[in-house]
């Protein structure tokens, strides 16, 4: 089990995720921020405008994916 914050993640705040892959990770990530979005929290809906330039710009998306897998493989396990 693996734990990474909402920051770590790209996001706003310092909300904890535990899995055992970065695929879970990932999803309960994608959820926190769904929560976010709906709440119209304003700080998270900042980062996720800046995700989205990220997004427009061919490679940078996978690019910043891979990153995070990385950093999620390299965490001592909890």
């Amino acid at each position: 089990m693996k734990t990474m914050t909402c920051k770590q993640l790209g996001g706003a705040c310092d909300l904890e995720f535990s899995a055992e892959t970065f695929e879970e990770i990932a999803e309960l990530s994608k959820r926190h921020g769904i929560e976010m979005f709906e709440q119209k929290d304003v700080a998270h809906l900042r980062m996720m405008a800046k995700m989205k330039q990220m997004a427009e710009k061919p490679g940078a998306f996978e690019e910043w994916m891979e990153e995070k897998q990385s950093l999620f493989n390299n965490l001592p396990e909890a």
